[in-house]
């Protein structure tokens, strides 16, 4: 009877250590921050010759965790300026980030 007390302890012992081993805290920063973007960039004003046209946006973060655009290279001017103006200084909500991290990011607009 001893026995099957002391497997019974060791067998509640792991599952409650194997519990609180996984924090749950898995979220990649990375995919939070692009989909914060595609938040931030969902209302557009923009005709349908810009639909499916791609930029690629390089921004950092600064101790506030406001985007500022470095770049953003784009075939199209009036494409550049909707990204700059909709992202610039834009607050987002992510846990770890080094200020000044510089970031490359492919933004694409859909129809």
């Amino acid at each position: 009877m001893r026995k099957i007390s002391l497997v019974w302890v060791a067998a509640m012992l792991l599952s409650v250590g194997s519990t609180f081993a996984n924090d749950g805290e898995n979220e990649n920063p990375s995919k939070s921050l692009s989909v914060q973007i595609s938040e931030l960039l969902r209302d557009n004003s923009l005709s349908s010759k810009h639909v499916d046209m791609t930029a690629f946006v390089r921004f950092t973060l600064n101790e506030k965790r406001e985007i500022v655009i470095l770049t953003v290279n784009a075939d199209n001017e009036v494409l550049e300026m909707f990204v700059k103006e909709k992202l610039n200084y834009q607050k987002v909500n992510v846990q770890e980030y080094k200020v000044g991290r510089a970031y490359t990011m492919p933004v694409r607009i859909a129809g």
